[in-house]
């Protein structure tokens, strides 16, 4: 049976105010099992401008077979970090941060942290993201019309993608935005309400990363008045839309890069990092010719791209346009080469002209490895990230198939394509191992930026996670991506079971013509619908504390635990019989069956029995957690219910916008 340990998380179950001010005094909970200790005492460190500070706890009230403690933490710094320490009767010291229970004192880089800085959109927490490479995704009638650029490489939707060069980058579907306005309702009908679009302006390419111009939609999708179609009738079904810019770089073709190669003397010159008197040789995005690196050491490339009303960011924000955020394309690499590094001024001037524009919008970060160093609240909200969550779930539910692909250059290859990573093919997790990545590369992560992180099985940089999947598991991983914090993330296309081997094979067309008649696309598409359902109905799936209640080697169990209700989420490769002591659930007696085959029983001393054949993926809908009163305005107020109030004043807020 599994052992229950002391547990804190950064939800507004154990954090009274997860958007406070400067000098606020925030109320944080720790949850004891009855019986763990004896304690002596329990206290909070923190370390306002780098100083160790401490508060001691008292007790709040027993529940459920817990004992909670109440402790204060002054918000002195915009990033508050803590971390609980319980001393034992007999000596011995723990110390609890987001990496877990410790003997030795723990890292300050993984304390929990609350956040001062401007907070995100609040819609953001519930949003359900479906990524579209425009090129792929569907042609409107006005399409046909359209005259070809030099560079395109046209091709027939059904025709096969081309991972050769120059076919890798300038094979031309034509999908454009107005296509996009005639599939609304099927993204509607899945349960999506955000929409992320890959870069949309003029380039010479397919993926439109090597952009010519910022000021206008490219042609070939419309333009600019299609990108207004776009994004009204997304508004119109509730569907938000976010659009992709490339801060790190521009296209050989951008006209301010034009104006400043081979003339020193123009303004625009000190937009790059040319590196000879003559304007001729230039820094470039992994030495690529084509995708001029910028110089974000320049205030006037500041002032015409980022910062201020008459800024590009602010531009596609405002009206006509309107549109709901944006993603940062290599936003790791931005601002930063060699000695250089003014990525933090980048991403707060970004944030801050988009609060100015427009304080309901999100900014999300392509970090390809680590993000943690900047994902601290003080610009991006998020990430589009794989070492949380995207490769160690391959790891876990993948398996290599062998199939050969072929490379930019060519080349055919047999050993598994794994991120890029030149290791041999796709690592061979266990359960237990995808709980530990998860951790290692969260625990870094202040809760509510955590909160807005990407969680994508796949993307138009990757393989598709069905090419790898062993059978059975797509719910598995499905239903792991909608339940564990995070932002969901459809890539347009994985809803109809396409595949795709690496990056460049993941863009294949839609298949708009796919039989939902065909038992393999029927079946498919209700388990994208179905989960999505369940995370769009159960809100503490959305803003819930994550609780682990078991993990071995071939099955995970947590709840997600909000100011209503509790989700239990159950997923195993194998078959699965776990019992867990009747203070790990509470409230399992009154289970409601939302997702799955699998059986929740309790026995006659409350003990909790799970069983099921596996592979399997379920949930069930269990009470609130039971705290005692915190009582600030009467006897009769729950802690829970003044976090629920608030939360739900903020969904009447986000409905009335």
């Amino acid at each position: 049976m599994t052992n229950l340990l002391p547990h804190h998380d950064g939800s507004p179950i154990h954090v009274s105010d997860l958007e406070p001010s400067l000098g606020d005094t925030v109320t944080l909970r720790l949850r004891v099992p009855v019986g763990y200790g004896p304690l002596a005492a329990v206290r909070v460190r923190s370390n306002p401008d780098h100083e160790p500070a401490w508060s001691t706890a008292t007790p709040a009230g027993v529940a459920d077979g817990w004992q909670w403690w109440d402790a204060p933490l002054r918000i002195a710094n915009p990033r508050q970090g803590y971390r609980w320490v319980l001393q034992h009767e007999d000596g011995r010291v723990e110390w609890l941060n987001q990496a877990g229970i410790h003997s030795l004192e723990t890292l300050d880089t993984e304390d929990f942290a609350v956040i001062a800085h401007p907070a995100p959109p609040r819609w953001m927490y519930d949003a359900v993201m479906y990524q579209i490479f425009p090129d792929r995704f569907a042609r409107s009638q006005a399409a046909d019309e359209r005259e070809l650029p030099d560079w395109a490489i046209p091709a027939e939707w059904d025709d096969p993608v081309d991972p050769v060069l120059p076919g890798r980058s300038q094979q031309f579907y034509g999908g454009d935005l107005d296509g996009i306005v005639d599939r609304l309702d099927h993204l509607a009908d899945l349960g999506i309400d955000l929409i992320y679009l890959t870069p949309f302006f003029p380039a010479a390419s397919n993926h439109r990363y090597d952009s010519s111009s910022f000021d206008r939609v490219d042609p070939l999708l419309g333009g600019d008045e299609a990108l207004v179609r776009l994004v009204e009738a997304a508004h119109a079904r509730g569907i938000r839309v976010i659009g992709d810019l490339t801060s790190n770089h521009s296209g050989d073709r951008h006209e301010w890069f034009q104006a400043a190669v081979g003339h020193p003397d123009a303004p625009e010159s000190d937009y790059y990092y040319f590196v000879d008197d003559e304007n001729l040789r230039y820094e470039a995005w992994l030495g690529t010719p084509s995708l001029p690196k910028f110089n974000w050491s320049s205030q006037a490339l500041r002032d015409r791209f980022i910062e201020g009303p008459d800024s590009v960011v602010a531009k596609w924000l405002d009206a006509p346009y309107r549109l709901d955020g944006w993603r940062i394309d290599v936003a790791n690499m931005t601002g930063r080469l060699g000695a250089i590094d003014v990525n933090a001024d980048v991403r707060r001037v970004l944030r801050r002209t988009m609060i100015e524009v427009n304080p309901d919008t999100v900014l999300l970060a392509e970090v390809a490895n680590d993000p943690s160093a900047d994902l601290q609240g003080d610009g991006w909200h998020g990430a589009m990230t794989y070492p949380p969550f995207t490769r160690p779930l391959w790891a876990w539910l993948g398996e290599a198939r062998g199939a050969a692909y072929t490379t930019a250059e060519g080349d055919v290859r047999h050993d598994p394509w794994f991120f890029g990573q030149p290791i041999g093919g796709i690592p061979r997790y266990t359960a237990r191992d995808l709980v530990a990545a998860m951790t290692r590369f969260t625990s870094n992560l202040p809760w509510r930026v955590r909160l807005g992180n990407m969680q994508a099985l796949d993307s138009h940089d990757t393989g598709r996670f069905a090419s790898v999947a062993r059978p059975g598991t797509i719910p598995i991983a499905v239903g792991l991506s909608m339940t564990l914090p995070g932002m969901p993330v459809v890539f347009a296309g994985d809803e109809f079971g396409d595949t795709g081997v690496d990056g460049e094979m993941s863009r294949v067309p839609m298949p708009w013509g796919s039989d939902e008649r065909d038992p393999a696309v029927a079946e498919r598409l209700e388990v994208y619908r179905d989960l999505i359902g369940l995370r769009r109905a159960h809100p503490a799936l959305a803003r819930g504390g994550l609780r682990w209640v078991h993990v071995d080697d071939a099955s995970l169990a947590f709840v997600r635990e909000g100011e209503t209700e509790t989700v239990l989420v159950v997923a195993s490769t194998g078959d699965l019989d776990v019992e867990l002591p009747a203070a790990a659930l509470p409230g399992a007696h009154r289970a409601e069956t939302l997702y799955g085959q699998a059986t929740l029983g309790v026995a006659d001393d409350g003990a909790v029995l799970l069983s099921a054949e596996g592979p399997v993926f379920a949930a069930w809908r269990l009470p609130a957690p039971a705290a005692p009163d915190l009582a600030p305005d009467g006897p009769d107020q729950s802690w829970s219910g003044i976090a629920d109030a608030r939360w739900r004043t903020t969904a009447e807020e986000a409905e009335r916008s």
